[in-house]
């Protein structure tokens, strides 16, 4: 199971991912009938199934959040996305860029508040920059020391480009700062 970093913490990770895949809840089984879903706990689900039992999934006592593949366009969560509570990004291999595009997308363009979370191949190295993208929670491989991870988050303590977190970039944070002072 892997750790969770949250706000910069280990915490526990109350969100359960639905087992069996998508199409295990999207299939109709032996008897007609299409499994129920649990109805007070908090479910990551993959896109496909919020798709297709959206409502049910929402209208739920509990939290329901989704699973974003790196090929899947946060665009078609649509209107659900005010609704939904946690949003996980899947990262498949170290070297895939698409989920930090993903995550910026989410935070600056579609203006999501919850959680957005990094899953997957998610290393040590990766925090920060993650961060900066605007992930606030981290799903950390199973081989990674979480307290050496917690320190990459204190690695640099001033970036120069712009970011989710930080929309001025250097220069004009120090003119401004020299303009007060002035």
């Amino acid at each position: 199971m892997a750790t969770l970093i949250q706000d910069e913490r280990i915490a526990n990770d109350t969100w359960q991912p639905l087992e069996g895949g998508a199409t295990r809840w999207l299939a109709v089984g032996e008897d007609g009938f299409v499994p129920a879903l649990p109805d007070d706990a908090d479910l990551i689900v993959p896109l496909s199934l919020l798709k297709a039992r959206g409502p049910e999934l929402l209208d739920r006592r509990g939290r329901t959040g989704v699973v974003l593949e790196p090929d899947e366009d946060p665009a078609t969560l649509g209107s659900a996305l005010e609704r939904i509570a946690l949003v996980a990004v899947r990262f498949p291999k170290f070297g895939d860029g698409r989920g930090y595009s993903i995550a910026r997308l989410l935070r600056e363009r579609h203006r999501y508040a919850g959680e957005l979370r990094a899953i997957g191949d998610v290393l040590r190295d990766q925090l920060l920059f993650m961060k900066r993208s605007g992930f606030d929670s981290f799903g950390l491989r199973d081989d990674q020391d979480p307290d050496e991870a917690l320190a990459a988050f204190r690695e640099l303590s001033e970036q120069y480009q712009t970011s989710s977190t930080q929309p001025q970039p250097l220069f004009r944070r120090r003119s401004r700062e020299e303009a007060r002072a002035a």
